[in-house]
């Protein structure tokens, strides 16, 4: 999926596990084929998870996102992945990598849970419970999404020019002008930053794990509002406005972060990894077809 990935294989990762982790030598081991597109993700067990970064990460980069990980594990109200430890670089493999928790649940799909008004409002819940956090004086951090929309301008343009025969560019585009100079939602508030149906997991219809919080910290109030338009039809977003007490800036906001988080999957993932270019794709398709942003473009 990305230029310079690391491979690790089976036996090597069996190896590397052993050394490092002498107490789960021995497990058996299975590889997931997941739509992730950070780590291999290698289960140890029934209880414990191997994350092998396809790109090359730091120990200190690792020991951040384990912070954030337990700082997540202590406010959400469902379970997530908890830090075991971190291993650091070697011949056998040259990225630091990570054990967690193992976590069950059945992956959430784009689709699979847009008219559950039982999963919209366990995502208020969770979106709620982090917002209540803490922020202990910090702000955001500068990286990716979660400060300023038109910092994105550059890239959502590269992502309409590589996307014309995916999208309707010319009203991408227009959407895009309509948002970005919104003003501020409100002060930095917790949030998990990535909240996509990949890394939520259920139990039928109810939301019972997080997944891939190492990027928990705060940002704009309106960020994780993007899960309202990567899951959820009309009804279903109407509960998470009216859940998470949304006015009409927080909720374009929310929809330009998932605009530009959408157009990157498109394309870039076309061939490399489907299921994530689908994302984007159906997450494009409901904000052309919301009639409130209609009338913005």
């Amino acid at each position: 999926m990305h230029d310079d990935e690391l491979g690790v294989s089976d036996d090597i990762a069996a190896r590397l596990i052993a050394q490092r982790f002498p107490e789960l030598a021995g497990l058996p081991l299975r590889r997931l084929r997941t739509a992730g597109t950070v780590n291999t993700i290698i289960r140890i067990g029934d209880g414990h998870v191997a994350r092998f970064p396809l790109l090359e990460e730091s120990e200190e980069q690792l020991r951040t996102e384990a912070a954030a990980i337990a700082e997540f594990v202590d406010v959400a109200p469902v379970p997530s992945p908890a830090p075991v430890g971190i291993a650091p670089a070697s011949s056998d493999f040259a990225s630091a990598w990570a054990v967690q928790t193992w976590i069950a649940g059945d992956a959430v799909a784009p689709a699979s849970h847009e008219s559950s008004g039982e999963f919209a409002h366990d995502v208020v819940g969770v979106v709620s419970a982090l917002r209540a956090a803490d922020v202990r004086g910090r702000a955001f951090d500068g990286r990716g999404r979660g400060g300023r929309l038109r910092d994105h301008d550059d890239w959502v343009q590269r992502c309409l020019t590589r996307s014309a025969h995916l999208v309707d560019v010319d009203h991408t585009r227009r959407l895009w002008h309509a948002l970005h100079d919104l003003p501020s939602a409100g002060p930095d508030v917790m949030s998990h930053r990535d909240l996509t149906p990949f890394n939520l997991l259920a139990t039928g219809t109810r939301l019972t794990g997080v997944l891939d919080t190492g990027g928990f910290g705060p940002a704009d109030p309106a960020l994780d509002l993007v899960a309202a338009w990567h899951l959820f039809d009309a009804d279903r977003r109407a509960i998470i406005r009216d859940g998470l007490g949304a006015d009409a800036v927080m909720w374009h906001r929310g929809a330009a972060w998932a605009l530009q988080q959408a157009m990157g999957l498109v394309w870039y993932y076309e061939t490399s990894n489907p299921a994530m270019s689908a994302l984007g794709l159906s997450t494009v398709r409901r904000l052309r077809e919301d009639e409130e942003l209609a009338r913005l473009a």
